[in-house]
């Protein structure tokens, strides 16, 4: 035989014999052949880490026996440690509001459980999914806070990557604070900028992401673990929620606490939409530097190449030696996934009825996958593009001296008409502003090179 026979409210159903999910899971595989995408390694993580931290604090409220505890919280070890990872095999697209990802976990645990203690896969009369390893919890309690938990695992390994591409970008502009080049609104000329101005601004922007991210992992580690059904905490110790969030601490060393409002911990994906919003409002501002950066680099004969990008891969199949920006056409477009993700995300978060939010599913997957290819595409991004940048001196220069908008520093003087009348003959006849400047004598050389430089015109107060 390649199965057994397992039996549940709604009838007997074969079981691969040698897996360790049980009948649950094996319905809700056939019901549910969608994608074949399997959940996140920290989204299984993150439950099970929920699962042992109820174990324990059962046994401590002495509704869980010393040997079911022990075996239960073994079997999570186990899977904490790498193991079974191929027995979590439902698909993300699943019925409403996680059931069976929890099943999933429960069955698992439950089975690896009994043979700890001796017993056979499917002897549920050992260690029972629903009665045991899913004691005092529900569903609806428990995938809101995984989707908080394996958040805040993820962001703790996404924030470091964040932290680096800033300190590339800072980086660079000090290498090329020195580096004057033409500014440019409406993709038209402007007033001259430091080229390493413009990459401080990029750094300021990911500090600013930084900061928000933060605050937003703070608010998640409120978890509603202990509401169970509908908010009320039904079939659970009133000491259940009180010590669910210190045991979670106790195992991951994240300052959990309980929600302030157990009702609204279910009710709402607030949450996890701010967290989603704040992958999305990053992928914006990423795309804004990766079109930059790709903009400045145009060329290398009939762009702007102020900038120089490390060569990655030839860029093209039929002309020779074509070098395309190709890190930045990656993250640009794992950032348009990262938006099409939040905006999965926002219509699932509104999408919730009464005390439950039957999306969650999809909510927690899109979060994960943002999480996790952002983090990747971010890394690859600072290792393989910015860190290699290089600046043209020369190209920057001759622009920013080309720029006819440099006359802006000359409108106090001689005033905003006669300046406008300077751009416009300078642009008809091919010249440079200073050219027609002193040809028609319209400024002292001396007083025009004082307001003409560069580098004064780039700093505030000095032009």
């Amino acid at each position: 035989m390649d199965y057994r026979i397992e039996k549940d409210s709604l009838g007997e159903l074969k079981v691969p014999v040698d897996a360790y999910y049980g009948v649950q899971v094996q319905r809700a595989v056939e019901n549910f052949p969608i994608s074949g995408l399997k959940p996140h390694p920290d989204w299984v993580k993150a439950t099970v880490l929920v699962k042992k931290a109820a174990a324990l604090v059962n046994n401590k409220l002495k509704l869980l026996d010393k040997k079911k505890t022990d075996a239960i919280v073994k079997a999570c070890d186990e899977v904490l440690g790498g193991k079974f990872a191929e027995q979590f095999v439902v698909d993300v697209f699943q019925a409403g509001a996680g059931t069976s990802h929890n099943m999933n976990a429960n069955e698992v645990l439950a089975n690896r459980a009994i043979e700890i203690l001796g017993g056979k896969r499917g002897d549920y009369s050992v260690i029972n999914p629903n009665d045991d390893v899913n004691m005092a919890q529900s569903t609806n309690d428990l995938i809101p806070t995984v989707i908080r938990v394996s958040s805040i695992l993820l962001v703790d390994k996404f924030l470091p990557v964040l932290a680096e591409l800033e300190k590339s970008f800072s980086k660079k502009a000090k290498e090329f604070d020195h580096v004057i080049k033409s500014g440019r609104t409406h993709l038209q000329d402007a007033t001259p900028i430091r080229l390493g101005q413009e990459f401080s601004g990029y750094a300021a922007c990911v500090h600013g992401h930084i900061d928000r991210i933060k605050q937003i992992r703070e608010d998640l580690t409120h978890l509603g673990i202990g509401g169970t059904a509908v908010g009320t905490g039904v079939n659970a110790d009133p000491k259940y929620r009180e010590m669910m969030p210190k045991q979670l601490e106790e195992l991951t060393g994240i300052p959990f606490k309980q929600a302030k409002n157990y009702f609204e911990a279910m009710q709402s994906m607030a949450g996890a939409a701010s967290m989603s919003g704040a992958l999305r409002n990053l992928a914006l501002d990423i795309t804004r530097i990766a079109n930059d950066l790709r903009l400045l680099s145009s060329g290398p004969r009939t762009g702007l190449a102020e900038i120089k990008l490390p060569a990655v891969q030839p860029g093209s199949s039929i002309m020779p030696g074509k070098v395309n920006p190709s890190i930045l056409e990656m993250v640009n477009m794992v950032s348009f996934q990262v938006i099409g993700l939040d905006t999965t995300v926002a219509y699932a978060t509104q999408a919730g009825q009464l005390e439950l939010n039957v999306m969650m599913p999809v909510i927690g997957f899109n979060i994960t996958f943002a999480l996790e290819i952002y983090r990747n595409a971010l890394h690859v991004l600072r290792v393989k593009c910015v860190d290699g940048i290089e600046a043209d001196e020369e190209v920057c220069r001759e622009f920013a001296e080309k720029s006819v908008s440099i006359v802006t520093a000359l409108t106090p003087h001689i005033g905003y008409l006669k300046a406008a009348e300077v751009v416009k003959e300078a642009v008809k006849n091919d010249k440079t502003v200073r050219e027609v400047l002193l040809e028609k004598n319209i400024v002292d050389k001396r007083l025009l090179d004082d307001i003409l430089d560069a580098h004064k015109l780039t700093e505030v107060g000095r032009h």
